[in-house]
């Protein structure tokens, strides 16, 4: 929901000004997940002001805030700094209006003793307000975020003696919050030390060293020990807390890159450590450590150091308008991507290797849940009719929000799908956690490795569908209803009555990237559409059985992007209210394709033209009995039944995205709402 960005230099020395072009380039590439203001946190910025943390903040997106920094003279930009922690902070308000008090970073006082940096929710924090208040401790913002930093400064004026870590403090405060939460801790009384955490938000930390460090010899303990490239099978949380270590961190310089997403990391550094719940890091003289809050005895845990395959040019726009755009444009390539090394089109198999080892298991589950939100929902819904006929189960699909405010029956023999793009929605995680209490096998459909579906899942698919940066997705909807397809083919591959039907599919997927691109040849007849209906203040969405799904997921962008009032109708419901709706100025969207329910699209398409309806249709190519009844047509390319959705989704991906240019909207981060969904 925020961006979090943080930076540290240890025995590399860099200017105030690198220092502040570094954490504002990182905020630029999390705005995604936040802009409504922006701040940061640095150490005191003017020639006398050592030993102080100065902080700057401004409503609005991130470039107002470089303009802020730009402008003020009293920084001294050429002081070059061997040893500095900054911490910035683009945020998407859930407590208070956005405004330069209520943005990050939070202060202790008056005096910036302690500054903290959050993404998530803290539930409790009316009653820390109120014990705080209690305690003489003034609050300046409506947020929840600020009860953070006061509490910090109560127990380090409260602290029994005179030294304790700022680890320890950090522990003593998370173990009083509720909610979800990353946070980064800045502090003047443990200068050049940076302590981070989370539990429920995603936040991992980049390493770079000036000198070439193998895997190895990256400075990382955990409780005292090591961790290198590889996972140890065998690693217990309990080691002598006396072992020390690797010299080799006393005589290297290296940085270190706090982020809520590894968009923001990867032009600094691809080795980086993902963070669990409830763990705790530290970097102090170069060195970080990790340690865990309230383990089990015995507990297995280990870190692993991950080395990122994400390009910096797959975060860029290139030649685009606008992030969205581009990832429209991406699809035939992120498909593919979904497909490479998962289908063999030579013998017609399907290998989703993360389900591999559970396959016995879910061949003998008694049905199916999809639990996601928004257009990972929508995956779901489009999936269904196709995973019941190769499955032969019951598919239940179910929002994570009404599935959480149900007390829904969840047994050991039910396969539970969690779709999320980020792999961090709130909402999913969850009905996750709801699913595995009750012994249920947990199976994550995410497009980010090492996010929380992805580790708290029992095996899962990686979409493969490259970085998502719009708030509005596009490319990971397509890359998530392929993953579905390819595993509702791996389930019936050993059916022999369903061999012709799942050769069908698999030579359609073979052509699908082909035939994407012939539907994005047709973005300047989309756009001329676009013109004619950008003015309209409402719109409605009409389609059923397959194409159910793409009027529901085309709605969603229309609204999203547009702010336009769209609706996704069932035409099976059109007699039973929506039809009140049509009339000669009501514009309509209608999905008519070449299925089984081809007849019944066409009858509800008679009775929107019946009452001066004029809809603008999305059909098959040569298919003159809709086309005649058409106002305006989108002809596309025919597949598969169970594929058209696809390709029927991308004409509306289009017109969303023109609408909201032609209505002079920002595409990438519409009013209101945020990429990644970390709280409720």
């Amino acid at each position: 929901m925020c961006g979090i960005f943080a930076y540290l230099n240890y025995r590399v020395p860099r200017t105030r000004k690198e220092i502040f072009d570094t954490l504002v380039k990182g905020l630029q590439r999390l705005e995604y997940r936040g802009y409504d203001s922006a701040g940061i946190a640095v150490d005191g910025t003017r020639k006398e002001g050592n030993g102080s943390i100065c902080l700057f903040k401004k409503r609005g997106k991130v470039k107002a805030l470089d303009e802020v920094l730009c402008k003020n003279d009293s920084i001294y930009l050429d002081a070059e700094l061997d040893v500095h922690f900054g911490i910035a902070h683009t945020r998407w308000a859930t407590h208070g209006e956005p405004s330069a008090v209520n943005s990050h970073p939070h202060r202790s006082d008056k005096n910036n003793e302690f500054v903290v940096i959050h993404n998530g929710i803290i539930t409790n924090y009316k009653e820390l307000r109120k014990y705080l208040n209690s305690k003489g401790y003034e609050f300046e913002s409506d947020t929840d975020t600020e009860v953070i930093p006061k509490l910090i400064k109560y127990l380090y004026d409260n602290r029994e003696h005179d030294f304790v870590s700022f680890s320890t403090l950090v522990e003593r405060v998370i173990q009083q919050l509720e909610g979800a939460f990353a946070l980064v801790f800045k502090s003047i009384h443990f200068p050049g030390e940076a302590i981070a955490t989370r539990r429920g938000s995603p936040l991992l930390i980049g390493v770079r060293s000036k000198y070439e460090l193998s895997r190895d010899q990256i400075p990382i303990q955990y409780n005292g020990d090591f961790i290198g490239g590889v996972q140890k099978k065998n690693f217990r949380n309990r080691v002598d807390s006396s072992t020390s270590l690797h010299s080799v961190c006393d005589r290297k310089a290296v940085e270190f890159y706090f982020a809520s997403d590894a968009s923001a990391i990867i032009e600094h550094t691809n080795k980086v450590v993902y963070l669990e719940d409830d763990d705790i890091a530290a970097v102090a003289e170069g060195k970080l450590s990790l340690h865990r809050v309230s383990r089990s005895a015995g507990e297995e845990s280990a870190r692993v150091i991950q080395t990122l395959q994400m390009e910096l040019q797959q975060i860029m726009k290139g030649n685009f308008k606008a992030f969205m755009q581009k990832e429209i444009f991406e699809q035939p390539e992120s498909v593919f991507n979904t497909m490479r090394g998962r289908i063999c089109f030579d013998t017609n198999t399907v290998v989703l290797g993360g389900l591999k080892d559970h396959l016995k298991e879910i061949r003998r589950c008694r049905r199916l849940i999809i639990i996601g939100c928004g257009t990972s929902f929508h995956a779901g819904v489009a999936t269904r009719q196709i995973l019941e006929e190769l499955t032969e189960l019951p598919v239940m699909v179910e929002l994570a929000s009404d599935f959480l405010d149900r007390i829904t029956p969840v047994f050991r023999d039910d396969v539970c799908f969690f779709i999320s793009q980020s792999g961090e929605t709130a909402d999913t995680l969850m009905a996750l956690r709801y699913c595995k209490d009750r012994g249920a096998l947990t199976v994550g459909v995410t497009n980010t490795v090492g996010s929380s579906i992805c580790r708290e899942t029992d095996c899962g698919v990686h979409i493969n569908a490259g970085p998502e940066i719009g708030v509005a997705s596009t490319k990971a909807y397509t890359s998530q209803f392929v993953a579905l397809i390819m595993f509702a083919l791996m389930m019936s591959e050993d059916r022999l009555s369903l061999q012709k039907r799942r050769l069908e599919i698999i030579s359609g997927l073979r052509q699908l990237p082909a035939l994407i691109k012939q539907v994005l040849a047709l973005d300047e007849h989309i756009k001329s559409i676009a013109e004619e209906l950008y003015q309209q203040r409402s719109l409605l969405v009409m389609g059923r059985g397959y194409n159910y799904a793409t009027c529901l997921e085309g709605a969603l962008k229309i609204k999203e992007i547009t702010y336009m009032h769209s609706e996704g109708i069932l035409a099976g419901e059109l007699k039973h209210g929506p039809l009140a709706l049509i009339d000669k100025d009501m514009p309509v969207i209608m999905v008519v394709m070449r299925d089984a329910c081809y007849t019944k699209c066409h009858n509800a398409l008679q009775q929107v033209t019946a009452r001066q309806g004029r809809p603008i249709i999305i059909c098959c190519r040569d298919d003159p009995e809709i086309t005649r009844c058409a106002y305006k047509n989108v002809e596309l390319p025919q597949t598969v039944d169970c594929l058209q959705g696809i390709l029927s989704v991308i004409p509306l991906q289009l017109l969303s995205f023109h609408l909201a240019v032609l209505r002079g909207y920002d595409v990438d981060c519409p009013r209101n709402l945020a990429k990644s969904v970390t709280v409720e």
